[in-house]
C-alpha cells in the first residue's frame, strides 16, 4: 500500500508562486509514476503533470506548460510541483497520485492523496 500526504497549498495573488509537495510512504516508490491533478468547482478532475519513475520524462497539461514544474526528491520520498505566475484560473483542488505507469489518465492512477486547496485572487 502507499500513501500520500500534500502540503503547501494556500491563498495567494495572482502573479504569485506555490509550492506543492506531496509526501509519500509504502512499498516500491521508486518504480512508480507520480502525476498531480486538479478539480476546480463544478468540474471534472484534471492532469496538471506528471515525472516518469525515473525521474527522465516530464509531461504537462498545456494551460500549465511553461509557470509548472514537477520534479522529484527520492531523499525525501516526495514529488514536488513549484508553481509559477498563478492564475485565478489555477483555483481548485490539488490532487497528487501513484501510478504503475506514465499517464495522463485519472484511471490510470491507484494511489491518491487527500487533496490541499489552492486559490489564486485576482
Amino acid at each position: 500500500q502507499v500513501q500520500l500526504v500534500e502540503s503547501g497549498g494556500g491563498l495567494v495573488q495572482a502573479g504569485g508562486s506555490l509550492r506543492l509537495s506531496c509526501a509519500a510512504s509504502g512499498r516500491t516508490l521508486w518504480s512508480l509514476n507520480w502525476g498531480w491533478f486538479r478539480r476546480a468547482p463544478g468540474k471534472e478532475r484534471d492532469f496538471v503533470a506528471a515525472i516518469r519513475w525515473r525521474g527522465d520524462s516530464t509531461d504537462y497539461a498545456d494551460s500549465v506548460k511553461g509557470r509548472f514544474t514537477i520534479s522529484r526528491d527520492n531523499a525525501k520520498n516526495a514529488v514536488v510541483l513549484q508553481m509559477n505566475n498563478l492564475k485565478p484560473e489555477d483555483t481548485a483542488v490539488y490532487y497528487c497520485a501513484a501510478a504503475p505507469v506514465y499517464s495522463r489518465r485519472v484511471d490510470d492512477y491507484a494511489y491518491w492523496g487527500q487533496g490541499t486547496q489552492v486559490t489564486v485572487s485576482s
